[in-house]
């Protein structure tokens, strides 16, 4: 019986500028996810097609973005290798791929209004700096004010471990 490692966070943050200058809007995934199911989108590894890690389980459209909950493969070496560096705090990162099906522009800035998710991975960087891991899943996703508390919650646990350390 294959052993998995569960992780949960947000895969994309709505309405935010990332660091290419694209906004994703709310629902811009909403029809692809609807066509494909969260089975379709991998999991992997620093964007590598070839190297999956695991699976999603389900994504949820939230007031703050697109929250992932998905699991890890143990059987996999790069997969024990990444729940480890999670496990440790050493990286936290989520990044999605994407094709774009429907944009526009404002000013500097591209609005994602419709895309196809095709991917998302862990990673060291993430363009979009709030796209992040949360330690459990969040019951309060709806609630952005609930989010950003429970994320600086997060943040402060991980904080403190690394001074106690």
């Amino acid at each position: 019986m294959a052993e998995f490692f569960p992780i949960y966070g947000w895969a994309a943050i709505y309405d935010e500028a990332d660091l290419n200058g694209d906004i994703v809007m709310r629902g811009a995934f909403r029809q692809s996810l609807a066509e494909n199911g969260a089975g379709a989108v991998k999991l992997l590894y620093q964007h590598t097609a070839e190297t999956p890690i695991g699976r999603w389980l389900k994504f949820e459209e939230r007031g703050r973005g697109l929250y992932a909950e998905g699991e890890l493969l143990l059987a996999t070496q790069t997969a024990r290798e990444v729940a480890a560096l999670i496990d440790a705090n050493i990286i936290d990162g989520l990044s999605i791929g994407f094709r774009t099906r429907k944009s526009r522009r404002q000013g500097a800035a591209r609005l994602i209004m419709q895309a196809d998710l095709w991917e998302v991975s862990v990673v060291t960087f993430p363009m979009a700096p709030k796209a992040r891991l949360v330690s459990a899943p969040s019951v309060a996703g709806t609630n952005t004010e609930t989010d950003n508390v429970l994320a600086f919650a997060d943040h402060v646990r991980r904080a403190a471990k690394i001074l106690s350390a």
